[in-house]
C-alpha cells in the first residue's frame, strides 16, 4: 500500500488531501504545527479507513525541523511514494507596510521547505523508479501581485521550480504536479487578513475538498501543471497574451485596495 506524505495537513486544503488519499486507501504521514489537530485526524482516518497514519507535528517554516521529517521517515521506514508539499499561507497589504518576520516566514514556508522537501525525497522515489510530488502554487503564480506581492512571487517560484523539476525527473519515474487552486474555501484568507479583499469578499468560491480532489486526479495523472476552475484556468493563461503594462493595475483592482 502506497504512503502519501502531506505537509499542512491540519486544515483547509491539506486536510482535504488527507482525507482524499485515505478515501482511496493510501497510508498518510500528517505533517502540521498543529499537533492536537493531526493527532485527531489521524485518529479518525484510521477508524475509518483502516489505514496507517504517521504524525509529525513540526515547524516547517524551520529548516531543522524539515529535515527532522525525513529523518523520521528514514529511521522508522517509512517509504514515501507521493510527496504533497501544500504547507504555505499568505499576507494581504502593502510590501513597505509588512511585518518582516512574517514574510520571512512565509518566504521559508512557502519556498524554503518545499523546496528542501522535494530536495530530500526526490532522490529516494528516483532511486525505486517510482514516485509523485505535488507542490501547490496559486494563479498568483504566473502574474506580479500588488497587495500581496511576496505570496505572488513565492507561488512563481514554486511554479516554475516545479515544472524544471519535472522536466529533469522525465525517464526517471517520478512525475512532478503544480497544482494551481484559485481563491478557495480555506482558511487561508482569514489567516492572511484579506476577508475585505474585492477577490473574495461576496463571493462563492469552491471549497478545499473540491480543490484536493482535483489536485489528487491530476497527480495520478502524473500531469504537470494544473489550474482548479474554468474561469482562473482563462485569467492565468490569458496573461501571457496582455500587455505587461496593463497587468499590474489589473491584478490590484482585482485584489482591491489593502487599506
Amino acid at each position: 500500500m502506497a504512503t502519501a506524505l502531506i505537509t499542512g495537513a491540519s486544515s483547509g486544503i491539506g486536510l482535504e488531501f488527507a482525507n482524499t488519499f485515505a478515501s482511496h486507501g493510501h497510508n498518510l504521514v500528517l505533517v502540521a504545527r498543529s499537533a492536537d489537530k493531526i493527532h485527531e485526524l489521524a485518529a479518525r482516518l484510521r477508524n475509518q479507513h483502516r489505514i496507517t497514519v504517521h504524525v509529525i507535528p513540526v515547524d516547517l517554516s524551520n529548516m531543522n525541523e524539515v529535515q527532522h521529517v525525513y529523518n523520521t521517515c528514514i529511521s522508522q521506514n517509512i517509504q514515501v511514494d507521493y510527496l504533497v508539499n501544500n504547507a504555505g499561507f499568505g499576507d494581504f497589504g502593502f510590501f513597505i507596510e509588512s511585518d518582516w518576520k512574517k514574510t520571512e516566514m512565509m518566504i521559508d514556508l512557502n519556498i524554503k521547505s518545499l523546496t528542501l522537501m522535494s530536495r530530500l525525497f526526490a532522490p529516494d522515489m528516483v532511486a525505486r523508479k517510482s514516485g509523485k510530488i505535488l507542490n501547490v502554487a496559486s494563479t498568483a503564480a504566473f502574474q506580479p501581485g500588488p497587495t500581496m506581492a511576496v505570496y505572488y512571487a513565492t507561488k512563481s517560484f514554486v511554479l516554475f521550480l516545479s515544472e524544471a523539476m519535472s522536466n529533469e525527473l522525465k525517464g526517471t519515474g517520478v512525475t512532478v504536479t503544480c497544482l494551481c487552486p484559485g481563491a478557495t474555501e480555506s482558511g487561508f484568507q482569514a489567516a492572511a487578513a484579506m476577508e475585505e479583499s474585492a477577490l473574495v469578499k461576496g463571493k462563492k468560491l469552491p471549497t478545499s475538498k473540491e480543490v484536493a480532489e482535483f489536485g489528487y486526479k491530476a497527480m495520478m495523472k502524473g500531469k504537470l501543471t494544473v489550474i482548479h476552475g474554468f474561469m482562473n484556468s482563462l485569467m492565468a493563461n490569458s496573461i501571457r497574451f496582455t500587455p505587461r503594462a496593463w497587468v499590474l493595475p489589473i491584478v490590484r483592482k482585482v485584489q482591491g485596495h489593502a487599506n
